[in-house]
């Protein structure tokens, strides 16, 4: 397995603030012509800045995650090269779980993966993008996704949408 640079971003939005939803609209609207790159590392950031537990927001967070995700141009949907670990929680009460992706192509590709922490209800508490950058072909690489907010009880993670590039 082939070591590549990652990072993990948070990516969740409070709900007791509009202007907080309007600044993320403002920051994410902000993308156009940049490179693929660029891009996912400003849906983490813009995504990741706002955090809050509350379902409303997080779902919200979600949707405008998954928005930015389809948003990076030349993206290829590559969700079943992608897998994600059992999720622990630690003592902080933040949630981590392992994102693995496998590079399918036949050159170096970069990952932007959503990957969704739920309650043992399904209930989605917790929306994060992880980036996995200069994965070799062929090569497998990983990440850590970390909850951006405490989690409590049964944690589950899944894998909501990937996208190579």
């Amino acid at each position: 397995m082939a070591a590549a640079r990652h990072r993990a971003r948070w990516a969740t939005r409070s709900a007791t603030s509009g202007a907080a939803a309007l600044a993320l609209a403002a920051v994410l609207t902000g993308c156009g012509g940049d490179s693929p790159a660029d891009t996912a590392r400003k849906a983490e950031s813009a995504v990741g800045s706002i955090a809050s537990q509350a379902s409303e927001a997080v779902e919200s967070a979600a949707a405008e995650a998954e928005r930015r995700l389809d948003g990076i141009r030349g993206g290829i949907d590559v969700k079943g090269d992608v897998k994600v670990g059992a999720p622990t929680v630690g003592a902080n009460g933040r949630a981590r779980a392992e994102v693995t992706v496998d590079n399918t192509d036949d050159s170096a590709r970069s990952f932007a993966v959503q990957v969704d922490f739920t309650d043992a209800g399904g209930r989605l508490t917790d929306t994060v993008i992880v980036t996995v950058e200069h994965v070799q072909a062929g090569d497998s690489a990983t990440a850590t996704a970390r909850s951006s907010h405490d989690l409590s009880g049964e944690v589950r993670a899944e894998v909501a949408r990937a996208v190579r590039y």
